[in-house]
């Protein structure tokens, strides 16, 4: 029988933290405050938050979790692939991820939100009004959209202080669809406010074909002149992690973050398939200069 002192050296693999980072994704996913979890389990909105930090928490108490936030066992421990089925939740651990990472490898459509201007927030949470359902029952709520641009704007401000490398590839098809149709949430708008978002829309772009000429050491940009992938996805990595971010919702023109599942995984095949589509896509994508001058030969011929 093992002695006191054996058992006392044992030190679990687990990631508690880990753990924590994704109770907290589904929770806000769910649309529920700490308190309201905590109602639930009988316990105070201080056990949730000590577990949401990456307190050893017990299997009947994540058995219960689970079923609260709507995931499973699985998901919540991180043995398979995570499902998101709501934006909120999938912003957040995205912003955890991110974190963690010393290299974001993305493709967003049309554009990641990253390397967006100061002002492309706000031009989202009007373009997701505008297009949210007429039926006020389906829409979603203000204050939902606002939590997730909140997410949204601490991403960004996370990446203005620690500057991880970003590898961006872009669809020239997307973005000429992009520039055509302008920053809006549905087709039917008064044509003088049209003209004011496809201007919009252009600033963009052409604030892209900067970064791109100028070249920054942490931001690399291909132009991809084929079709891209119809969801869209992000690749974290760190010294210790390589995590795949898969998505159905998108934050461009006519945007959607109501309908679909997206998924997290750490599968090192699922990982090592997308780097040698990554890698592939590279290849032929143009880059800096030649990158730049591009856009804005599709921005003349565009006006």
């Amino acid at each position: 029988m093992p002695d006191t002192a054996d058992r006392s050296a044992f030190s679990s693999s687990f990631d508690y933290r880990a753990l924590g980072d994704r109770l907290r994704a589904f929770r806000i996913g769910a649309s529920l405050q700490a308190e309201d979890v905590a109602a639930q389990l009988g316990v105070s909105r201080a056990v949730v938050y000590r577990m949401e930090k990456g307190e050893i928490v017990k299997i009947e108490t994540l058995e219960r979790l689970a079923a609260l936030l709507g995931t499973s066992m699985a998901s919540l421990l991180g043995v398979e692939v995570e499902y998101h089925p709501t934006v909120l939740g999938l912003m957040e651990r995205m912003r955890q991820l991110e974190q963690g990472s010393d290299r974001i490898v993305s493709h967003f459509e049309p554009i990641s939100l990253l390397l967006t201007s100061d002002r492309y927030l706000g031009y989202l949470r009007q373009m997701l009004l505008e297009a949210s359902p007429r039926d006020a029952a389906l829409a979603p709520r203000e204050a939902d959209i606002d939590e997730m641009l909140r997410i949204l704007a601490e991403r960004k401000a996370f990446f203005e202080q620690r500057r991880p490398h970003i590898v961006s590839l872009i669809g020239l098809r997307e973005l000429e669809r992009f520039i055509h149709t302008g920053l809006v949430g549905r087709l039917d708008l008064p044509e003088a406010l049209r003209t004011e978002r496809i201007a919009a829309a252009r600033h963009e772009v052409g604030r892209i074909a900067d970064v791109m000429e100028n070249e920054p050491i942490d931001v690399q940009i291909g132009l991809v002149d084929d079709a891209m992938p119809a969801s869209t996805f992000q690749l974290f990595s760190g010294p210790s992690h390589a995590v795949l971010a898969v998505s159905p919702f998108r934050f461009g023109e006519l945007p959607n973050i109501r309908n679909g599942i997206a998924t997290v995984s750490a599968s090192p095949e699922a990982v090592r398939m997308y780097r040698d589509m990554i890698d592939r896509l590279w290849k032929q994508a143009y880059k800096g200069r030649a990158g730049a001058d591009k856009l804005r030969r599709l921005l003349e011929r565009m006006a």
